[in-house]
């Protein structure tokens, strides 16, 4: 069945990556050459600059970025951040190199994409991904800077995720996992949803988390410490720990930082070898690792109400067909794990501007709440409440307004999805609705541009 009327040819347009490279290079190291391959796929440019995360993973292939760029595309188009969609991949397993070593990698890598015009503020933007964060974010700018002498203004916004000393923005690194809990909360707060079998909220929910990277581990935290749920599993690729009571996220997080494993932690029973958990029963699931965690051999052993996709294609179509036939509710990849692009914008308008979040504003907002808790003390004839008198006080610092920003988009969007539905009962379920808000926006982008 067809759910967009698009003029003639147009379909296979938005379907196909407008381009992919290959770069392969040389970096001596431990006294030899050593050859590397990587990709930068560029799906659309309807918009522009594309924006896309760069991923060091051992597996990684060609076939992938394209599919992972045509869904930063729709991604960025869903959440309605000005971006046409690219990814990037190098084939490595960054746990095989020093720090020293990796960074003469990437510093080299840059140069590779640089030379061909895949890097840079109005061009391309690549962000962290699997096996890559702050630090990489970092020497990829620096390189671009070097290379680029007669754009240094703007080269901090060349990439985005990197540490606040080098124009980074607070709030990036916990922006996934901060953007699944927004996305949770929205679907639960519509009363025109079923929520969570009747409820409105997470309290005392027992949800399971599928890895335990940056993006599950900031969920767990924030659902466990923020909404009260109970985080009863934690998923990785070694077995699984298990408290019914609920997990102490950041315990667990020390853990392993400390041992390089979930398994063995204190506060719970371990499952090694064990790749069950995410077939527990519980209320809520977040698949938050590789992709295709879910598949046809064990989407009728998940026993979850509600799947919240906040990895990229963690469930696969053949198990989505299998999951919604057992009245399973999906939250998709498309929207939940959009919380990392929205943040990245901010960081990238943060750069061009060069001005920080709030600079122009807090002392104001400031003073205007000393004034409003002043006029109410006079009023009344009593003392602000003491326990909120600080917050209510408060400017607003640039994390608070990320968050809020954050916040605002994941709600928006969550109603472009959920009037669509309503509008259109036939698209049965929210993945699908969820591509056709996204792909009939990229149709207009390019209708407006003539193409």
């Amino acid at each position: 069945m067809s759910f967009l009327d698009l003029p003639e040819g147009l379909s296979e347009r938005i379907i196909q990556c407008n381009s992919t490279y290959t770069v392969r290079f040389g970096v001596r190291l431990r006294g030899r050459m050593y050859s590397f391959v990587g990709w930068r796929s560029v799906h659309s440019e309807h918009c522009e600059p594309v924006k896309g995360g760069i991923r060091y993973a051992s597996n990684a292939d060609a076939e992938e970025v394209e599919a992972l760029a045509a869904l930063m595309t729709l991604k960025c188009s869903l959440v309605d951040v000005p971006f046409g969609g690219s990814k990037g991949a190098l084939k490595i397993d960054p746990r095989e190199w020093s720090p020293q070593e990796l960074e003469r990698i990437t510093r080299r890598f840059t140069q590779e994409l640089n030379k061909r015009g895949l890097i840079g503020p109005g061009l391309n933007v690549p962000a962290p991904d699997i096996g890559t964060g702050e630090r990489e974010m970092a020497w990829m700018m620096d390189e671009y800077r070097r290379a680029n002498p007669t754009d240094v203004i703007n080269a901090r916004a060349c990439v985005t995720g990197k540490p606040l000393s080098k124009g980074g923005i607070a709030g990036r690194t916990e922006a996934t996992g901060r953007g699944v809990q927004f996305a949770i909360q929205s679907f639960l707060r519509d009363h025109r949803t079923k929520g969570l079998k009747g409820r409105r909220d997470l309290n005392s929910a027992s949800v399971i988390v599928q890895g335990f990277g940056n993006v599950g581990y900031h969920a767990a935290k924030f659902l466990s410490e923020e909404d009260a749920a109970r985080v009863t599993i934690v998923a990785e690729r070694d077995g699984y720990v298990h408290n019914p009571d609920g997990l102490a996220i950041e315990r667990l997080k020390e853990h392993q930082k400390r041992t390089g494993s979930i398994l063995g932690f204190d506060g719970a029973r371990s499952f090694g070898g064990d790749m069950s958990g995410i077939e527990q029963s519980c209320d809520a699931l977040i698949p938050a690792a590789m992709e295709n965690a879910i598949h046809a051999e064990n989407a009728e052993r998940i026993k979850a109400h509600l799947i919240v996709e906040a990895a990229n294609g963690p469930v696969t179509f053949e198990a989505d067909q299998i999951l919604r036939s057992r009245g399973i509710t999906i939250l998709p990849d498309l929207y939940v794990n959009a919380g990392g692009v929205v943040v990245s914008y901010f960081e990238w308008v943060k750069n061009l501007t060069h001005i920080p979040f709030g600079l122009m504003e807090r002392r104001r907002r400031e003073r205007r709440n000393h004034t409003i808790a002043a006029a109410l003390e006079r009023m009344t004839g009593k003392e602000f409440p003491a326990d909120i008198r600080d917050e209510f006080l408060e400017g607003g610092s640039e994390i608070d307004l990320v968050r809020s920003g954050l916040e605002d988009v994941m709600r928006g969007t969550w109603a472009r999805i959920a009037d669509l539905m309503e509008e259109r009962p036939e698209l049965r379920d929210y993945r699908t609705a969820a591509y056709v808000a996204s792909i009939r926006q990229i149709a207009n982008a390019y209708e407006a541009i003539g193409i």
